[in-house]
């Protein structure tokens, strides 16, 4: 913080009697203040079975799928057997998408500076690229949905505590029996949603977000809600997931799905200091290369909520 000249007659240049006028004290905090950070969900939703299998920028993983076996009625009087015809469909999962930073350190910032400019701006260009690759997962887990879908954009579901509004609980039920239907395992099941969802889903009963939402000590992260599930699915708070195209802000996308949906393998593949021909500078930079794929569309399930 400092105080600079004409605040208060104290430092004022020019004040009669006072010696040292052009002397001001200013203190510098060797603290720096953090911008608050998004939670990121994207790890915890998503398998990362292929993750050793890539490295860099346009690396292809081929996935081959389990086929359909045709089982068919048998009796005596079958003379000819028919044979299912195994067939090699596969899954492309691409490493396709790519972000980067850079910053340069003046060489007077690094002698003089009271912080190490270069590790806090390191620290934040890695939440930018996490944030980045957060979004942008949701993004393509819900452009890959099938037909898993509970309201649309022209007729989302209202939801709240209201005559003739679905209650929040309502609505995760719909999706877990959207899963069921497509025998989806139960276990390792996870939803997706916007706070204000959370916060209609609390009005319902505080005791079904297990002792307000994260045991009352802040012991959850990355966008955990609470440490139990709900209707069978781990709960999952962010800002990241989209608002339905074309919609009013009160209308939210509530995703829900199984850890095997979506599988995603990322790699920060560069990282360097390297010195500024033009300056006397260095220049940080680095690159963080991902893929995502929507394996199996039937494993997720969307609604699209009104909450007013």
């Amino acid at each position: 913080m400092g105080l600079e000249a004409g605040t208060g007659n104290n430092f004022l240049v020019g004040t009669s009697g006072q010696t040292n006028t052009f002397w001001l004290p200013e203190v510098f905090s060797k603290k720096v203040q953090v911008a608050f950070r998004k939670s990121a969900v994207a790890e915890a939703i998503c398998n990362t079975d292929y993750m050793g299998e890539i490295s860099q920028f346009g690396d292809t993983v081929n996935i081959i799928k389990e086929p359909t076996i045709t089982v068919t009625d048998y009796t005596r009087a079958t003379t000819t057997l028919a044979s299912t015809v195994l067939t090699d469909a596969e899954l492309v999962l691409q490493v396709d998408q790519a972000k980067y930073f850079q910053f340069k350190v003046d060489d007077l910032e690094k002698r003089f500076s009271h912080v190490n400019w270069q590790t806090v701006a390191s620290d934040n260009a890695a939440y930018q690229l996490k944030d980045a690759f957060d979004v942008n997962v949701l993004a393509a887990a819900i452009a890959g949905i099938g037909s898993n879908a509970y309201g649309t954009v022209a007729a989302p579901i209202d939801t709240g505590h209201a005559s003739g509004e679905i209650d929040p609980l309502d609505v995760l039920a719909r999706l877990a029996r959207l899963l069921d239907e497509d025998n989806v395992p139960e276990e390792n099941r996870w939803v997706v949603a916007k706070p204000a969802f959370y916060e209609e889903l609390a009005k319902t009963s505080s005791k079904l977000l297990s002792v307000d939402y994260n045991q009352g000590n802040g012991g959850l992260r990355n966008g955990l809600v609470a440490s139990g599930e709900l209707r069978g699915f781990k709960m999952y708070k962010s800002n990241n997931i989209s608002t339905p195209s074309g919609s009013g802000s009160p209308t939210h996308h509530i995703l829900a799905g199984h850890m095997s949906a979506i599988s995603c393998a990322q790699s920060l593949s560069t990282v360097e200091s390297i010195r500024d021909n033009a300056s006397f500078k260095d220049i940080v930079r680095g690159l963080l290369v991902w893929g995502r794929k929507v394996l199996r569309p039937e494993a997720l399930a969307l609604a699209i909520i009104k909450i007013d």
